[in-house]
């Protein structure tokens, strides 16, 4: 990668409705180029894929929590189990497995406090791979970006 497709990435996360012609215009290429170096990236898997970011507030998102997960034993077998099951819950928007005082950190996203009751009572408890779960709701989002720096 070089100094041009840093700038091609950079350009694509701050808008990737950007079309190939103003990209190439900011890094000092063709479009026909510049559309080959965005299909190279693409296929070396460095972009994997374009989103629509979404104001959370506007769809009814209100709590952001980040739940700490510690499992009942670090056995491969229940790591394994445990993340198939997370998978299929779309409340959590992100899940870490970790060092430290805990194993997995998620971040789950719901509508409304009593949601996330719900979710936390009638979903994430009662997967038997967990021994204990923390949370923590989130006040005020002081920075929050997708972008990668390059």
């Amino acid at each position: 990668m070089d100094k041009i497709d840093r700038s091609i990435l950079m350009q694509l996360q701050e808008n990737a409705k950007r079309n190939t012609k103003e990209i190439a215009g900011n890094v000092g290429l063709s479009a026909t180029p510049t559309y080959e170096r965005i299909k190279k990236l693409e296929h070396q898997k460095i972009i994997i894929g374009y989103v629509a970011i979404l104001d959370r507030e506007k769809i009814g998102k209100q709590i952001i929590a980040y739940c700490q997960v510690t499992l009942s034993k670090h056995q491969k077998k229940l790591i394994d189990n445990f993340k198939e099951k997370i998978l299929s819950f779309p409340e959590i928007m992100e899940c870490h497995h970790v060092s430290g005082n805990f194993d997995f950190l998620l971040k789950v996203v719901t509508n409304n406090i009593n949601e996330f009751h719900q979710f936390v009572n009638g979903k994430l408890s009662v997967v038997e791979e967990i021994s204990t779960i923390h949370s923590s709701f989130v006040m005020d989002s002081v920075k929050s970006s997708n972008a990668y720096e390059l």
